[in-house]
């Protein structure tokens, strides 16, 4: 049900009241897992997870959950967002004499969990989240209890539901809920630990919840349109972001297609709000994964080649309007620019439902330099030029805000403003943790667009 978020490896661990099992490898869930594998993960409690890379390569080390052992016994970690302050941690546990077998920033959250201080994992949960910085959802397994915690910003979504009145279930998104058959309960909420054990359900507010940060991108491409987040369904938002692109950048054309899947829903819109026609002029080969999460450039280019063949006898001789989610690297797009020409188009007019991506993300999309961002040193009319197109429009922030129809200060936008809800380094490093003779973590300066009055994130 999450394959979408992440397709470099997958992992399960299950508890059963005495001990873990876990089980992780690379590649999709499908080519990890058989069927006589999950015979050897029993227990009542577990937890799964795929791999989407910020921080450590594409690796079988660096699968999750990660696996480790501390004071207070042994536990299974899934992390989705991307820690801040993750060199200094990990600098820390070394001094205290902690060995490291993956280069994540997960395992340093697990390992910082399984030694906390307190009595309860709520308040092990509590104390862990108190010395984190950065956007961070995580699931966590012992062999008796299940724990999540959620940054104070609420940055990636994460869910809960109830199984037949009796079982719960947490989730980064309500798709994964419907597939199991689970009743939606509520959002986890920023700042918020919560444990499930034998004792029942316990939740805590361990940090003060700050500002609404929840990333757009969630809305544009990361989360499957058939998920709720904040009580929206994502598919009519994003036919809306169609409407707002029709609405501001309308061109004379015949047909209106979109580059499946993420974009679908969005050409709709953009023909229902025009007039002009949809019709499927791409189609997508389903046994090729979403491109832009790749773990390098030469995967997303192979992906996009392999990912799509456009359909002549529908698109040759038409003037088309091509609505596609988002532009970032400006590396794919080209190539999809040019199947569409080798295939007859008279003309092609790139419409995109989100605005440049001008800043790069520190919070668990992997776009972590500005350098690679074609729209931060490239006008408009350059970036057209380069990817082969008769027009391109993008949409602008205020035409996104009112497609989903909810206030941008409620939202982490700041890969299109700058805008950082926390403190930020000026520059990352996916690979930090991989360098050879890496020194002690510096104090990097770091930038932030908070107002004032906003406290810092420690």
């Amino acid at each position: 049900a999450l394959q979408h978020r992440g397709q470099e490896s997958a992992g399960i661990a299950s508890g059963d009241g005495q001990t873990l099992h876990v089980r992780t490898g690379m590649g999709l869930v499908s080519q990890v897992f058989e069927e006589h594998d999950l015979g050897h993960l029993p227990g009542h409690v577990a937890i799964g997870h795929t791999r989407y890379s910020t921080t450590g390569s594409s690796r079988s080390e660096n699968a999750q959950p990660v696996h480790v052992e501390g004071t207070n016994g042994e536990l299974a970690l899934g992390h989705n967002g991307n820690l801040l302050n993750a060199d200094v941690l990990r600098d820390d546990l070394e001094d205290s004499g902690t060995d490291f077998e993956t280069s994540t920033d997960t395992e340093i959250a697990a390992r910082l969990l399984a030694s906390a201080p307190g009595s309860s994992w709520l308040e092990r949960a509590a104390s862990t989240m108190k010395v984190l910085s950065g956007a961070y959802c995580f699931v966590a397994v012992t062999p008796d209890s299940l724990i999540a915690m959620r940054d104070p910003y609420g940055v990636r979504p994460l869910s809960i539901g109830r199984l037949n009145g009796k079982g719960w279930v947490i989730a980064s998104e309500t798709c994964a809920l419907d597939h199991l058959g689970a009743k939606f309960v509520r959002e986890v909420e920023p700042g918020e630990a919560v444990v499930i054990d034998s004792e029942g359900f316990h939740a805590e507010q361990a940090l003060e919840k700050r500002r609404d940060a929840l990333c757009v991108f969630e809305y544009i491409y990361f989360a499957r349109p058939d998920s709720v987040i904040r009580g929206k369904l994502l598919q009519p938002t994003r036919a809306n972001m169609g409407r707002e692109l029709a609405r501001e950048a309308p061109v004379d054309a015949d047909i209106v297609i979109g580059v499946p899947d993420s974009a679908t829903a969005a050409a709709i819109g953009y023909a229902n709000e025009s007039g002009i026609p949809y019709t499927e002029g791409l189609v997508k080969n389903r046994y090729v994964g979403r491109t832009f999460i790749k773990p390098d450039q030469r995967l997303r280019e192979q992906g996009v080649r392999l990912k799509f063949n456009p359909l002549r006898q529908v698109i040759e001789g038409k003037r088309l309007i091509v609505v596609d989610d988002s532009i970032v690297r400006g590396t794919t797009t080209p190539k999809v620019v040019e199947m569409l020409r080798n295939a007859g188009a008279a003309s092609i007019h790139m419409r995109v439902c989100a605005p440049p991506i001008v800043h790069p993300c520190h919070f668990g999309i992997d776009m972590a330099t500005q350098w690679e961002l074609i729209a931060a040193h490239q006008e408009i009319e350059d970036i057209r030029q380069h990817i082969g197109a008769d027009s391109l429009a993008y949409l602008s922030l205020d035409g996104l805000m009112r497609a989903v129809e909810q206030p941008e200060d409620s939202f982490c936008t700041a890969c299109f403003t700058g805008d950082y809800p926390m403190p930020v380094q000026l520059q990352m490093d996916k690979l930090v943790f991989e360098r050879p003779g890496r020194g002690k973590a510096r104090k990097v300066p770091v930038t932030a667009a908070v107002p004032a009055s906003e406290p810092d994130s420690g």
